[in-house]
């Protein structure tokens, strides 16, 4: 199991109705869909593909039925 860091984000909330939709399109909680986009965009921003370990999809930690 991983170790994570729980925190408060304070989001305007346009911006959560817009993510808590989308994470309802990808059948996705509303964490794990912040989580997978704050991934990518590290990804991007390393500019390496994501190993299995920081795949959302093969990711023991997380519960297939809250996404």
């Amino acid at each position: 199991m991983t170790d994570r860091k729980a925190f408060l984000l304070r989001l305007p909330q346009p911006m959560h109705d817009e993510l808590r939709a989308w994470a309802d399109q990808e059948m996705r909680s509303l964490n794990a869909q912040i989580e997978y986009l704050l991934r990518e965009a590290l990804v991007r921003r390393r500019g390496r593909s994501v190993s299995s370990s920081e795949n959302p999809d093969k990711d023991p930690d997380v519960d297939p039925a809250a996404r």
